[in-house]
């Protein structure tokens, strides 16, 4: 029988933090659960999604971790400012995300990166090298190999940004759909709420402009690939690899070089598309239960 106590623990709070930014007052939204002196791993999200993505991650992880997934601006429940007023970067985001990591007292953690999760996450990284205390890499790059295909088009767009009508294909709602259907052999497993939800927010007036601005800053992190990779090198800290295999946007390319640069690492391909959590969260559960616990990551 769980205990009150215990149950406790597994309870998703929905908070909201106002942060001051480049003139923005913004309010985060934030989901959070687990007892305040476990483990922290900090949950970023990717495109075109929201901290909705961990929704199954959390509750399964919160008896022995402390789980904080923010919305990014422009995504989810927080703020979307006008792009003429706000500029919405990776570098802005980071920035936004460690404000909040100090305002509700967390100095250190585990992250948790996928798709855009993770140029937000390395810069953090940067940022403050000593506060993480491991990665959980989810089809989020770092490599050049990790680029193929898919970003032909998107190459194109940073090569040409004057022509922004060229990269709206990113928003439309069958991009979105296949987003979390491709690379799933058993598509009944996938919660058509997810993209429904996701859609419904990239259709808000004036975001799909905001998700062009955030294409377009995203060539940006190929030239702190260098930076992000010497940063492994440096601080080696414990590295569990979950991807999933199928995944045309980060393909497996882009996840076994990190062992290249990383000694304390285990990588786990998962069958399945971009979208690992949504057909596989209880085995990634798993592997990070057993990863990070046998290891007694420090709490923040």
């Amino acid at each position: 029988m769980t205990s009150s106590s215990s149950a406790d623990k597994c309870v998703v709070h929905y908070k909201t933090a106002r942060i001051h930014h480049s003139g923005n007052d913004l309010d985060i939204f934030y989901r959070e659960a687990g007892a305040k002196d476990a483990p922290v791993i900090l949950l970023l999200h990717g495109f075109p999604t929201s901290s909705s993505q961990f929704r199954n991650l959390i509750p399964r992880l919160a008896g022995s971790f402390r789980l904080i997934a923010p919305d990014y601006p422009g995504y989810g429940q927080s703020s979307m400012p006008d792009r003429t007023k706000f500029s919405y970067t990776f570098d802005n985001f980071a920035a936004i995300v460690d404000q909040l990591l100090g305002q509700v007292g967390i100095s250190k953690y585990t992250i948790y990166t996928f798709d855009y999760g993770a140029p937000v996450g390395y810069r953090l990284a940067l940022l403050h090298p000593e506060r993480v205390t491991g990665l959980i890499v989810q089809n989020g790059n770092a490599y050049a190999e990790g680029l193929r295909e898919f970003w032909d088009p998107i190459k194109k767009y940073w090569a040409t940004p004057e022509n922004r009508e060229q990269i709206f294909y990113m928003v439309d709602a069958a991009k979105t759909r296949w987003q979390y259907e491709n690379g799933v052999e058993d598509k009944t497993l996938v919660d058509p709420n997810a993209w429904t939800l996701d859609q419904f927010l990239l259709d808000r007036p004036g975001n799909g402009e905001i998700q062009a601005d955030l294409m377009l800053d995203y060539g940006t992190n190929l030239a702190l690939y260098p930076k992000f990779q010497a940063f492994f090198r440096e601080y080696q800290p414990p590295t569990l690899v979950v991807w999933g295999k199928n995944d045309f946007v980060f393909p497996p390319e882009g996840a076994t070089p990190y062992a290249r640069d990383l000694k304390n690492i285990e990588i786990h391909m998962l069958d399945t598309g971009h979208f690992a959590l949504e057909t596989h969260a209880e085995e990634v559960a798993g592997h990070i239960e057993s990863f990070f616990l046998k290891k007694q990551v420090k709490a923040a």
